[in-house]
């Protein structure tokens, strides 16, 4: 079962989360994790269903500095990251967390299966594996 994605945008969400320095550093990427926080005014009568609705389960945020390349090969390092996070956080990683993907150079060449395991790892080395997977159930 696939559960709601929302995106971190503002600098001072990308901040929680790196102050925070609980990360993973793999080949092809870096994973920056932090308990969510409520930022919404959402009415929570015990049963969940209202605050899942309200808000993500879980927000993911991506960034690639200036070193990785040009704006044209960061926007496509951007894409993969994107691309592997829809694929694996939703099934594999723990809600109620704030995830950053940070590109690395080797991120543009890196296979796809590659990445996905780089993501794997890192989610299971910040202990933030879905360990449940029939929670949801």
């Amino acid at each position: 079962m696939y559960r709601k994605i929302g995106r971190l945008k503002r600098r001072p969400e990308f901040l929680r989360v790196a102050g925070t320095r609980r990360k993973w550093v793999t080949p092809g990427l870096i994973l920056q994790a932090a308990k969510s926080v409520n930022n919404g005014s959402s009415s929570d009568n015990g049963d969940g269903a209202a605050t899942t609705n309200a808000s993500p389960d879980l927000k993911v945020g991506f960034t690639v500095t200036r070193k990785v390349g040009n704006a044209v090969i960061r926007n496509r390092v951007r894409r993969r990251l994107r691309h592997v996070a829809q694929d694996i956080l939703p099934a594999s990683a723990r809600g109620g967390h704030d995830y950053v993907l940070i590109g690395r150079k080797t991120t543009l060449t890196r296979s796809d299966a590659a990445l996905r395991e780089d993501l794997m790892l890192a989610i299971g080395r910040l202990g933030l594996a879905r360990d449940d997977r029939s929670a949801g159930a």
